[in-house]
């Protein structure tokens, strides 16, 4: 039994890894309409593929592939309390597992390359520039369910995969709060504890620290290099750059489906037996690459996807062109640790 555990393992991690290789080709964007374009990206050539990477075992590191790791956790046998009670080993990796658009134009999913007139008029984004040269900005933005690992049945239902199909979870066109600040603190009254110059100049450090690596939990009101994690709306103070902005806005979002609960934990010791409430986001769960309008898989420094928070500087650059270059896909990679299962208790 632990032989073909270990065998459904190494045979989903090879096949991934194969995948890896492959993905270093973009496929050039199509035409589209001028306030919406998209496009749904290739599973094969427009994922980075490595960014599944490292996988782990325990707290061993089975193969890195050059890959960025938070903490695992260290025991390598692990027990689940289901409808049975079975004894494991814990296995951890970066799953595929969700997918923003950010976009000026409501209802433009830019994932799926297309716009959809649902009947119920929503605000337009826009960057707004200033006499003092300073640009702010607001985006409106969607939320997929999209474990690709099981609708690519790159490993059908094994239980460390969430299981279903690319579905939309979550559209801020919808969202009363989503374009008012002050409505917004209703979710996260503690935003207006750190809306001090005080408290954004410690973003700095942060910075430093996504750039390296990830960024800090203690700061968790910062995202890194890229702005101010609150308030939980589209509204950009300090817009740099479409790339800056956009990842701020994904960010964002991934923080807000967590407040409300629409987003659970799923990494660390609390997540070996299933998900669990994270109402404060972790920021070294999460891994992001671009999909859209230039798929993000030509490697630097042998990775092409980053943490959340990490300067835009070095990878952004090349991936925006007015109008069409405008609108962004963004594929989301959350730290998985879960406990196989080989033996059963009746």
């Amino acid at each position: 039994m632990i032989k073909k555990i270990l065998l459904s393992i190494i045979l989903m991690f090879a096949t991934v890894s194969a995948m890896a290789e492959d993905s270093g080709s973009n496929n050039n964007t199509k035409d589209a309409n001028i306030k919406c374009a998209g496009e749904f990206a290739n599973p094969l050539t427009d994922i980075c593929w490595s960014c599944i990477f490292p996988l782990s075992i325990g707290g061993l590191e089975v193969w890195s592939g050059g890959q960025e790791d938070n903490k695992n956790p260290p025991d390598v046998l692990c027990s689940c309390i289901d409808d049975l009670m079975f004894l494991g080993i814990t296995l951890g990796y970066w799953e595929p597992a969700r997918r923003v658009d950010v976009t000026r134009t409501p209802y433009c999913f830019v994932s799926l390359g297309t716009e959809i007139d649902v009947g119920s008029a929503a605000p337009e984004g826009e960057v707004r520039l200033y006499d003092d040269n300073t640009r702010s900005s607001f985006y409106q933005a969607h939320w997929y369910s999209d474990p690709i690992l099981y609708w690519l049945e790159v490993m059908y239902e094994h239980p460390c995969l969430e299981t279903g199909k690319l579905d939309i979870a979550y559209m801020t066109e919808l969202d009363p709060l989503w374009n008012d600040d002050e409505l917004s603190a209703i979710l996260a009254p503690e935003s207006n504890l750190v809306a001090n110059p005080l408290a954004q100049a410690a973003c700095a450090g942060d910075c430093v620290l996504a750039s390296a690596k990830f960024g800090s939990n203690a700061l968790f009101w910062c995202a890194g290099c890229n702005g101010s994690i609150y308030p939980f709306t589209g509204n950009v103070g300090y817009h740099v750059s479409h790339i800056q902005a956009s990842s701020l806005i994904a960010q964002r979002l991934a923080a807000k489906m967590h407040r409300q609960f629409l987003t659970w934990g799923t990494h660390g010791s609390q997540g070996l037996c299933g998900v669990y409430p994270l109402p404060v986001m972790d920021k070294t769960a999460y891994k992001y690459q671009m999909l859209y309008p230039k798929p993000q898989t030509e490697k630097i420094g042998g990775k092409c996807c980053q943490p959340f928070g990490r300067t835009t500087v070095k990878w952004g650059a090349g991936r925006t062109w007015p109008v069409k270059g405008e609108h962004f896909s963004y594929e989301l990679f959350r730290k998985k640790n879960c406990c196989v299962g080989i033996i059963t208790y009746k």
